[in-house]
């Protein structure tokens, strides 16, 4: 007690220099964090992805649709338990800023392949006898203010024409990482509605991809391999894979913005690591004569070495402490800033145990240095400094 009431006095003895200090700290603890939830946010889809489903999408780009006559070829592969398939739709609501995922799919089928959208019943129900009707997520129907039995308008920009649709389902997602951000309606209402809309629609017996379950995850590439070989050198050759490398070659298009984010939040580590150490060697200078005063009266160095690395810990963890704190805050409003461009923004426990390492690393690596050599000090110069 009587030692941390000695660092806690030495700390605030300048108490402008560590206040600043502090603040420093604040801001980079609080910005090395809110870069790695960023970065954590573009891979949560990755690491939300199942085993047991496969995606097939057309070889050539993700742009380029599948015929629907695929689907029973597949659900025959050796290996494939279930066949699922989903269309991108694109559609705004009210306006662009209100972006969200929109995907036609085919609902009975979808669902089963996807046991982490929590619904009840009488709303799963409800949703597959609705042919008009929607399903939402949660985060999603809170940010509008939705609720089951809205209707929800949305523009069409891929499909043209203004598309109402009836909400039947709020779903819940089994973890944090699972998608609540996105709405989800069926294929066969786009597709029969856009060809009555548009006599000359083409491209509607198609699908963006499909979605395949599989019983054994290690089984995934040679049922890939199955599934593009039936249709090798046909007019629409497959790719296959699984779905986290299906969600890394989006995240993949992204990856020289996502090391530099990464390595800006180490950077911004290692200055304010300067900036401590500077503060440290100011501290130790300044105390020269206390410190050569203590071993004459027969402290030992080791002392004098917890001494410096006790007030810079302190100082570390203080600081440290508060951009932790603030780092939770300040990811709720940028989240808000953001809308759903990350479905999943939260702060993970890993991102926050970092932060607390990086206080740790500072504090440490602050004081060594004046350590060290308040630690090798010369009684009789350290007493002249006095004078």
């Amino acid at each position: 007690m009587f030692l941390f009431k000695l660092l806690l006095k030495n700390a605030f003895r300048h108490k402008l220099r560590t206040l600043l200090t502090m603040v420093g700290l604040v801001v980079a603890i609080c910005a090395f964090g809110l870069l790695r939830t960023i970065v954590d946010a573009w891979y949560a889809g990755v690491e939300a992805s199942s085993s047991t489903r496969l995606v097939t999408r057309s070889a050539i780009s993700l742009t380029f649709p599948l015929p629907l006559h695929y689907a029973e070829r597949i659900r025959a592969v050796d290996g494939v338990s279930s066949v699922s398939w989903a269309n991108w739709f694109g559609g705004i609501y009210i306006e662009p800023r209100n972006f969200f995922a929109q995907f036609a799919v085919d609902a009975p089928t979808y669902l089963a392949l996807y046991p982490e959208y929590r619904i009840s019943d009488g709303e799963r129900q409800a949703f597959l006898r609705d042919r008009q009707g929607a399903m939402v997520g949660r985060k999603l129907a809170d940010k509008f203010g939705w609720k089951v039995g809205d209707t929800i308008p949305l523009k069409g920009t891929i499909y043209p024409g203004t598309w109402n649709f009836t909400l039947r389902a709020i779903y819940d997602g089994a973890e944090a990482k699972t998608d609540e951000q996105q709405m989800l309606f069926h294929w066969k209402y786009l597709t029969e509605t856009f060809r009555a809309r548009v006599k000359t629609a083409r491209n509607v017996d198609f699908v963006g991809v499909y979605v395949l379950g599989i019983d054994q995850p290690e089984n995934a590439a040679a049922v890939s391999l199955r599934v593009d070989g039936l249709f090798k050198n046909s007019l629409a050759e497959t790719l296959t894979e699984t779905e986290s490398a299906f969600q890394l070659s989006f995240v993949s298009m992204s990856e020289a913005i996502l090391v530099a984010v990464q390595a800006v939040s180490f950077i911004i580590v290692v200055i304010i690591m300067a900036v401590m150490a500077n503060t440290m060697t100011m501290t130790a200078r300044e105390r020269l004569a206390e410190y050569a005063t203590l071993k004459a009266l027969g402290f030992s160095p080791g002392f004098v070495v917890k001494l410096l690395f006790g007030e810079s810990l302190l100082i570390a963890l203080l600081g440290g402490g508060l951009g932790l704190l603030v780092t939770l805050p300040v990811a709720a409003a940028f989240k808000n800033a953001v809308g759903t461009l990350f479905p999943v923004f939260e702060v993970s426990a890993l991102t926050q145990a970092l932060q607390l390492g990086a206080c740790l690393v500072v504090g440490v690596v602050a004081a060594a240095w004046p350590a060290w050599k308040m630690s090798r000090i010369d009684i009789v110069q350290g007493l002249r400094h006095v004078a």
